[in-house]
């Protein structure tokens, strides 16, 4: 009867037990989630903002509770962060500061706009070296109507300069030094800029040399009807890289350290940043430099017409499927226009392959071509597209 009763107890513990044991046993974990992401590495895309922060992904377990419930746990991924360092060592010594002193301190651009600074008869902005030679381009209001213009080096060299050239219209000008062996700025393409790109604007705000600040571009394309020219071509590039007065004729770059615009205006109400600055872009730049270097002024071709934007408006005016190209409000008699066969309400759809879709775009890329060039065209009239090849007049 004992040993009954022992061997019964003795059971039950061990049934006892096993129970115990199946529901304390661990779930077990799906193996090649956790080690797969351990391995991912991050890599931004071409001319992508990376992630700014570590990036939270999750490892999955199986529940042997619930066999449909999936539970997830935090695992950590570093991403890389972007280094400014390079870009910064590489872009400064390229970038001048400009001082200037004139009996007439008058001056539109910097007076709304405050890209650049003055005070009095002296004023201050910045400047690019773009050839080992001592050619250095900036903004036209910086060194408009100076008496004197003085530059110095990222090593704190001084020079004079005199004016080789300027561009009103795009508020570009062309200065030297007596200088050779310069380490000077390459070119970008401002083409291939991209909407929420990291962008690095070097200059001198408040007189404070060399100085460096980053952000993305905000825009392009924008007209923001500064330039006091009749013949203005305004087609900047927007960036929320903080630029401040003194700024105005320093660099814009990638991050690849190119040139990719010249930083001009900010729009602010105060004086100061708001928020929001605007850059010649550079495929511009290289068109001003050139046409100066080389003829002493700047040769531009001109289509000859009057053009507006297209809104719903106008697309619903003119019958339009698509809020797309630019619209000719006008064509000049004896124009380029003209000649070629284009009419009043014809709706320009791209130049050259490229798509224009505002009126800041379409005269851009008319700019980029001298007098005598051949431009290809692709319009739309009466629901048909066709294409005109247009010969480039120097005048309206």
């Amino acid at each position: 009867m004992r040993n009954t009763i022992l061997s019964f107890l003795m059971l039950t513990m061990i049934l006892v037990s096993s129970i115990i044991y199946l529901k304390l046993k661990p779930t077990e974990t799906l193996p090649a989630m956790d080690s797969q992401v351990a391995k991912t590495k991050w890599t931004p895309a071409e001319s992508s903002m990376p992630l700014p922060q570590p990036l939270m992904m999750a490892s999955v377990t199986e529940s042997t509770s619930s066999p449909n419930k999936v539970e997830a746990s935090p695992a950590l991924i570093t991403v890389p962060m972007i280094d400014f360092t390079s870009v910064a060592e590489q872009t400064t010594p390229c970038v001048v500061h400009i001082k200037t002193t004139s009996r007439n301190s008058n001056n539109s651009i910097s007076d709304m706009w405050n890209g650049g600074g003055s005070n009095g008869g002296a004023s201050s902005g910045s400047g690019v070296i773009i050839s080992q030679d001592g050619y250095i381009v900036t903004n036209y209001h910086v060194i408009e109507g100076a008496n004197e213009i003085e530059v110095i080096l990222n090593n704190r060299r001084n020079y004079t300069a005199r004016v080789i050239g300027t561009d009103p219209s795009t508020d570009l000008a062309v200065i030297r030094i007596n200088k050779t062996g310069l380490k000077h700025i390459s070119f970008g393409n401002s083409d291939q800029l991209r909407v929420g790109e990291w962008v690095i604007a070097v200059g001198n705000p408040f007189n404070l040399a060399s100085t460096v600040t980053t952000g993305i571009v905000s825009a392009k394309a924008r007209n923001i009807n500064i330039l006091d020219d009749n013949l203005a071509i305004e087609s900047f590039v927007q960036t929320d890289a903080v630029v401040n007065p003194g700024n105005s004729g320093g660099a814009l770059v990638n991050l690849n350290g190119q040139l990719i615009g010249v930083n001009t205006a900010i729009a602010t109400p105060t004086g100061y940043y708001a928020g929001y600055a605007f850059a010649v872009p550079v495929n511009i730049v290289q068109k001003v430099v050139a046409d100066i270097l080389e003829f002493g002024e700047v040769k531009r071709g001109f289509l000859g017409v009057s053009i507006r934007g297209i809104d719903g408006k106008l697309a619903t005016k003119y019958d339009l499927d698509d809020v797309e190209g630019v619209l000719v409000a006008d064509v000049n008699i004896n124009s380029a226009a003209a000649v070629a066969g284009i009419e009043q309400g014809d709706i320009i759809l791209e130049v050259e392959g490229v798509k224009v879709n505002s009126a800041p775009e379409l005269q851009e890329r008319i700019s980029l071509h001298r007098p005598g060039a051949k431009v290809s065209l692709l319009i739309k009239r009466d629901s048909k597209n066709m294409n005109k090849e247009v010969m480039l007049k120097g005048s309206y």
